[in-house]
């Protein structure tokens, strides 16, 4: 019997389960792009796997990210949270995944954060055959990082918004080999 390919290996069962049934699935809901967008602005700098490891902890302090009470977080609110060992006490991140909420309301008015996010959808992208294929940004990314910073979102630079347009399916960023590419773009475009 031949060994699953995945995009990249794992002894963590948490992590293998979170690229077989979550990476790349397309996330087209405002609270999950939300919350995939936070997730990955505290992800910088650190692991993946830390995050994950810490997401239910991130969930129960972020009001399970529904945006419209992270966006009435106040002072208390922050201090609150740095003193939460469950995640990652950065001021600076925790601060902006509270603008962003508040960003995200607002963007309501206008055309919603997971219609936007989506119109940033490259036309064509070619299954990466390596690792050495998978980018940083691309000039996708830029675009939405730039208007997502003036729609007032933060830690929102085009590498993040790569990796969070990775996440939810804007991207197929699977590996042509690995075994749930297929699946993936298959849910993409239905």
């Amino acid at each position: 019997m031949s060994a699953v390919v995945r995009c990249w290996g794992s002894n963590d069962p948490a992590y293998n389960a979170y690229h077989d049934e979550e990476w790349g699935r397309p996330v087209r809901d405002e609270l999950g792009l939300y919350e995939r967008l936070c997730l990955e602005g505290f992800q910088s700098g650190l692991a993946w796997i830390t995050i994950l490891r810490k997401r239910e902890a991130f969930r129960l302090a972020f009001a399970g990210f529904e945006p419209e009470r992270v966006a009435r977080f106040g002072d208390g609110d922050v201090e609150r949270l740095l003193g939460d060992a469950g995640i990652v006490r950065h001021r600076g991140k925790i601060e902006a995944a509270i603008a962003n909420a508040r960003a995200t309301v607002t963007l309501r008015e206008s055309t919603p954060l997971h219609e936007l996010f989506w119109s940033y959808a490259p036309e064509q992208h070619a299954p990466p055959s390596t690792h050495a294929d998978w980018q940083a940004s691309t000039p996708e990314s830029k675009a939405l990082a730039k208007a997502l910073q003036r729609a007032g979102f933060r830690f929102v630079g085009p590498t993040t918004v790569y990796a969070a347009m990775q996440a939810c399916g804007v991207v197929n960023d699977h590996l042509a080999t690995c075994w749930v590419r297929e699946a993936v773009e298959k849910l993409r475009t239905t």
